[in-house]
């Protein structure tokens, strides 16, 4: 009887042994095929994450050309004498003719202006240089057209001569030049900006359709500012004007 009992524990043993490692491969292959579902929902999400992520950025460009519409005009003159009262007076008569030519050109008084005269004792200044003119004192003047009328103020720039031939010489002064700006631009901002963005998703679209693919919503957008330039140096008072958009767009398939 002890020898059919042993029998008997023995193989129950096997039993029990066989039966963990049936439990131990179900448990393994369900462990496996769960890394391999949640690895291929982890692939899907990258793929995903990856052809959300595709996108392309392009430049929307808008131009105008306009015609200035104000004009500022200094008319710098100098004069220079030994007697600094008479060097007043002739800037003062001077400043009084240039003023006259003005109103006879079709300027008004509040399209005029006149600084004070600048005036320069030589013996006076602590490094007279080289200075070999026979005059102590030199002054300067300045008369300055302010108008919106831009094409009266080109043609009044063409008639300097004029005021040569009455003893006034205009010029000499690097800081006088005349300029020419454009102060509409709020008006036509809003044109320019929607040409732009229209001009970015052309480029866009093309894009999308040689590389096979559709263009989706924008990912963020950015605008450039305005720049107002002349459309070249012999051309002033014509202004070109600028403005760049910046687009990124998301690619879909």
């Amino acid at each position: 009887m002890a020898k059919d009992d042993l029998f008997q524990t023995s193989r129950s043993s096997r039993a029990r042994r066989a039966g963990w490692r049936s439990a131990a491969a179900i448990l393994g292959l369900l462990l496996a095929i769960g890394l391999v579902g949640g690895a291929w929902q982890l692939g899907r999400a990258l793929v995903s994450f990856k052809q959300l992520d595709r996108s392309v950025v392009v430049k929307g460009l808008a131009e105008r050309e306009v015609p200035a519409d104000l004009a500022i005009w200094p008319l710098s003159f100098a004069e220079a004498d030994n007697d600094v009262a008479n060097l007043y007076r002739n800037l003062e008569r001077k400043n009084a003719q240039l003023v006259e030519f003005l109103k006879a050109a079709g300027f008004d008084d509040k399209e005029i202006g006149s600084s004070a005269p600048s005036v320069v004792d030589k013996q006076a200044r602590e490094y007279g240089g080289d200075d070999r003119s026979p005059f102590r004192y030199t002054g300067r003047a300045t008369v300055t057209v302010y108008s919106t009328d831009v094409e009266r103020v080109r043609a009044t720039m063409s008639r300097v001569g004029e005021l040569g031939q009455a003893g006034i010489a205009i010029g000499g002064d690097h800081g006088a030049r005349p300029e020419f700006l454009f102060t509409g631009l709020n008006a036509i901002k809003p044109e320019m900006i929607e040409e732009a963005t229209r001009n970015a998703r052309e480029a866009a679209e093309k894009f999308a359709r040689d590389s096979g693919s559709n263009l989706g919503k924008i990912r963020r957008a950015s605008q450039g500012q305005f720049s107002i330039d002349d459309r070249d140096a012999n051309t002033p008072h014509i202004k070109k004007l600028r403005v760049v958009s910046t687009v990124d767009y998301y690619l879909v398939d």
